[in-house]
């Protein structure tokens, strides 16, 4: 029962990321999971209650993936995480990468359960990203992961509407550029 679930939040965060909210059945989801239909109601209440634990989860699998190579990195961590989330393969396979890019347009449209669940990890990201820059006072560590954060996103969300071209290239190459590392360094 609890590795269906477990499989059924990966199947739905994938395909959300892929599709979003809206274009992804809960017969869809079932299907591939390989389980009746009349089985989704054994594990969640309704469709909203598995987006926004969906939306959940796939928040928690970055900010683990995050923090373990901060931890294990520290600043060249930090750089390896830039590069990554600023590559054409993320930009490419929206399906299993971030879902603050994925959905974060999307979320503003959806129901409150969905937005809590989404902007509370949402925070711990961002909470993760602080807690690795430098300085002594956490609310300008904060100020900082929240400006990285916005810059990461807002590139990829804008690099994914040229699709594969030239333009959408450049706003990666531009953003990785632009960000400065705590070292005062820059990625590129």
């Amino acid at each position: 029962m609890v590795a269906n679930r477990e499989r059924l939040l990966d199947i739905a965060s994938r395909l959300f990321r892929e599709r979003g909210f809206d274009s992804v059945s809960v017969a869809e989801i079932m299907q591939e999971a390989g389980l009746t239909h009349g089985g989704f109601y054994g594990h969640f209440s309704s469709k909203e209650a598995l987006a926004a634990e969906a939306a959940t989860h796939a928040l928690l699998q970055t900010a683990n993936r995050w923090r373990a190579t901060l931890e294990s990195s520290g600043t060249a961590g930090l750089e390896r995480i830039v590069d990554a989330y600023l590559s054409q393969q993320h930009r490419d396979r929206p399906g299993i990468g971030c879902a603050i890019a994925a959905l974060g347009p999307e979320v503003a449209r959806q129901p409150d359960p969905v937005r809590h669940a989404f902007a509370a990890e949402l925070e711990s990201l961002i909470g993760v990203l602080s807690g690795f820059l430098p300085g002594a006072d956490p609310s300008v560590r904060r100020k900082r992961a929240l400006a990285l954060m916005a810059q990461l996103v807002g590139a990829i969300v804008l690099a994914r509407a040229f699709g594969r071209s030239a333009m959408s290239a450049e706003i990666l190459d531009i953003v990785r550029a632009a960000v400065v590392l705590p070292d005062g360094a820059t990625v590129a």
